[in-house]
């Protein structure tokens, strides 16, 4: 039998850096693997620190608003409908633009990756959970 997540009885994560915050629809705490790791984020005038992640694939779906990418080949305009493939190792950045919050899926496999910070700091990594406890990002 298949699952059905509905992010309204989710929790929900809130970034130590302001502007952001994750809901988790696939998490080894929810569906017992780590084959991948997916979820909704959401940016208001946020942004993703400049970084790039060893052991996985990273995708982004971008559902509502507008950024732009940033990566080593420069920077490219993104909107809702758009999706974008970061390969393995590639530093990448998503930056929220507009009036609009940026609304994205986000989807990493294998969830066995580690992140690289290039250009912020370990907060970077770090969201809180509804209880306050904290969750860092690998």
């Amino acid at each position: 039998m298949g699952y059905v997540f509905d992010q309204e009885t989710l929790p929900k994560l809130v970034a130590v850096v302001p502007g952001r915050e994750r809901i988790f629809f696939v998490s080894p705490e929810l569906a017992g693997h780590d084959a991948f790791l997916s979820g909704v984020l959401r940016y208001k005038d946020g942004r993703s620190p400049y970084h790039y992640h060893s052991g996985c694939e990273h995708f982004y779906l971008l559902l509502q608003g507008e950024a732009t990418l940033v990566t080593e080949s420069g920077q490219q305009h993104v909107r809702a409908g758009h999706l974008v493939f970061i390969p393995e190792e590639k530093k990448h950045q998503l930056v929220a633009e507009g009036s609009d919050p940026l609304v994205f899926m986000e989807f990493q496999a294998p969830n066995r990756f580690k992140t690289t910070i290039l250009e912020g700091d370990a907060d970077d990594l770090r969201w809180f959970r509804a209880d306050g406890s904290v969750w860092n990002q690998k």
